[in-house]
Formats: C-alpha cells, structure tokens, sequence
C-alpha cells in the first residue's frame, strides 16, 4: 500500500503548476518554496520495466494529479497558470559528440511537439523549461536550428520568450552545472527593448541577476514556417548566433552575451559533505585501485580508430583535479555517478584516512534536494545508490528554480490582481 506523501504544497498557492518530464521533482520543490501549488505532474522513461523515478515521485508528493505514462498518451492536462519542464536533453547532452546530436531529430528530441501540444490545449499564462546549453547549438550541420524552431513554434502561440544559460555556482550554490532556462509569457503586447529585458524587467534579470550586455550582440528575423526553418536556418555555419541570452517576440530574436552579477555568499563542495564518520565503507576506494583512478583522471593521449573509416587518430584528454577540492564548487553530476568502478568523470574526495566517492546523500545536497528524497520508492522499496545517482545526474538546482518561482509568483499576483 503506497504510504502518505511526505511532502506539503503551500497552503494558500499564488497560482496551479503542469510539471512535465518530472523527474524526482526538482521543478516541485522549488516552486512550492516560490507558492505555487503543482496540481499535474508527468514521469515516463521509455527504456526500463520498472519506472524508478515516478516511483520516488509518488513517495514524496503522492499519486493525486501524478500521470506514469508515455507523454505522448497525455491527452490533455488542467489549464493551469503554469507549465514547467526540464525536458529530456539526452540528444542534446555534453554527454556525447557533437556529431552524434541528432536533436529535434533524435527519438527524445521530438518530445518538443508534444510539449507545444499540450501548451496549445492548456494556454498557461507562463512557461518555464529547462536543458542543457548544448541546446542552443543543436545540430552541428546547422547550428542553432533546434532551438530557433523552438523559438518559432513557441511564439506564434502568443509567447514573448527568454533565454540565459546559467551556472548553479555562479549564484552561490555548490555545483557547477550549466543549463538553459527558457521562460515564456503569454502576452499581446508590443516587443520590448531587449537590452533592458534582458538585464533589468525580464523574468530571469530578476531572479538571476547579471551586468549590462556586452556590445556583441546577434538580430534575426524568424518569420519563415517551422518546415522552411528546419531546412535552411543557418545552414553551413560554424558557430551558431544565439548567445548566452536573448529575448524573442513576434519572429524577431535579439540575443546577447552577459556576465554574471551575484554578489552573496558562494558555497562549495566542501559546504555540503558528510563526516567521513557517517559515511559507508563501500564509498571509500580501496588503496589497490588508487592508480586506476589517477590514471583515468590524469593527461594522456590514446590512439584510437574510426569506426567508419578505419583510420587512427589520436584522442587527448586534459588533466582532471585529483582528488576534486573541497573549497570549490563541484563538478557537474552526471548519470553514471554511481557504482564502485573507477571513472574519470565522478567525484572522489580526500577523506581522513584515503579518498572516498561522494555518497548519494552528498548528490541530492549537490542539488538542493532534502536528505535521502531518493531513498525509497512509493511501496517503501529501496532504492539502489546506483539509481539514485542516475538522478541527481539528470535533476536540476532546486535552488535556482525556488529564485526563478518567486519572480513569476510577483508576475502572477499582479496579473490575477491579487
């Protein structure tokens, strides 16, 4: 029998969340510290039996207004003030070569329609979405073609739309992973100046202050149909024109580079580990396997051959820091944190007497997820750490969510009139 949420939504909610592509529920807890109340939320991964997350999901918030099916399968969600989603990234990620990012061509990257579907049956006064920077640059054969589709079919559904690449460390919190927030207003109003938009009015200006724009500046019309774009938006280049930030409205896109303006206190990895004391012997690395890690980490050149061609070539990789320092922010989790084997791409962390993995308590602390969110599925099953790694790999800063909530909570009283 699945047990009571553990969870409370606020008790006098500023407005009714959709959370799609809800994960663990990052999205939630930050908009319910914000005053909003989620009253739909969505979890589906095509590729296991057993639906892992939407489990954990359910342990913490309960199964009222919880869909565990394939999106695609959603017929219609309430018409709520607004929608959010950190939509799956996995054709877009820096996970893999650029060459190898099929994006909106990719199996999960056609998941946008289905987004646009839904947010044409529920016309929510706001939109807030989240990926990877990756996105932005998406495809290699076209730089920026994915996102600009994304821009246009958004638009013409009467959105004026920002965008700014974020660093979770930049606004003091102890993990630096970068990903795009994209917010969308409904609105009939005239086009803003952009500048201004972007670095005063705008949702994210409030929320997550930066300095004035760079003179670097990009301005394209987007006024041809989603099919036209698809085929010819920036064809060839080498770079694409979307910068860290920008403002879109009614076919024209202004887009900018700035620079960050937080001014309060920074934490860091060390801020957020446990005692070695508290900590499982199974976290700790065995002397023996010391060189494995330091090697993986370490500079090197591997020759390598390719699979179509056949030819060698020489793949290099940087030094990584060995061990990761505790008076810095983290690295960027990633989904394969988990497991005992030595990788290049996990934390390890000197401990009193060795080095130790982070555990998964450290992950959910990383991105601002109570302690153990993860530990337990909706019957009161385990949850392995290798899985609740893998979450926190593909979770977002809770954080930054809470900052970004708040700015649409002020836009929402004053828009209900309360």
């Amino acid at each position: 029998m699945t047990k009571e949420p553990n969870f409370c939504e606020p008790q006098n909610p500023v407005g009714n969340v959709a959370e799609l592509f809800a994960g663990v529920g990052g999205f939630r807890i930050g908009l319910a510290a914000a005053g909003w109340k989620t009253v739909f939320s969505n979890q589906w991964e095509p590729s296991t039996k057993t639906q892992h997350a939407s489990d954990v999901y359910v342990a913490n918030f309960g199964a009222e207004g919880h869909s565990n099916e394939d999106i695609a399968t959603v017929k219609e969600i309430p018409n709520v003030d607004l929608l959010v989603g950190g939509f799956p990234c996995q054709d877009y990620s820096v996970a893999k070569s650029l060459n190898s990012s099929k994006g909106l061509e990719g199996k999960k990257g056609v998941l946008w329609w289905e987004i646009l579907r839904l947010v044409r049956q529920a016309k929510p006064k706001f939109i807030f979405l989240e990926n990877v920077d990756r996105l932005l640059k998406s495809p290699s054969s076209q730089r920026g073609r994915d996102f600009a589709i994304m821009l246009k079919t958004l638009g013409d559904e009467g959105y004026l739309i920002e965008w700014r690449v974020v660093s979770a460390s930049d606004y003091g919190f102890p993990q630096r992973r970068i990903r795009v927030f994209i917010i969308a207003k409904k609105t009939d109003a005239k086009p803003v100046d952009a500048k201004e938009y972007v670095t005063k009015s705008g949702v994210l200006a409030r929320a997550l202050p930066v300095s004035p724009v760079t003179e670097e500046e990009s301005r394209f019309e987007l006024r041809d149909g989603a099919d036209v774009i698809s085929r010819n938006f920036n064809n060839g280049g080498k770079k694409s024109p979307f910068l860290n930030a920008g403002v879109y409205f009614a076919g024209e896109a202004k887009t900018f580079k700035t620079s960050v303006a937080h001014t309060g206190n920074k934490q860091t990895l060390g801020d957020i580990v446990q005692a070695d004391s508290a900590v499982a012997p199974e976290y700790f690395v065995d002397s023996e396997r010391i060189s494995e890690w330091e090697y993986l980490k370490g500079a090197k050149t591997i020759e390598r051959t390719h699979k179509g061609s056949g030819a060698t070539y020489n793949y290099a990789e940087g030094k990584m820091a060995f061990p990761d320092l505790l008076t810095n922010p983290s690295r960027t989790i990633l989904t394969g944190e988990g497991g005992t084997s030595p990788s290049r791409f996990k934390h390890i962390i000197a401990a009193e007497n060795g080095y130790r993995r982070l555990t998964p308590i450290e992950l959910e602390r990383l991105n601002g997820f109570p302690d153990n969110w993860t530990a337990k599925g909706r019957d009161g099953n385990k949850v392995s750490d290798v899985r609740r790694a893998f979450f926190m790999g593909n979770a977002l800063v809770v954080g930054l969510i809470e900052k970004v909530g708040y700015v649409l909570a002020d836009d929402q009283k004053q828009t209900s009139g309360s």
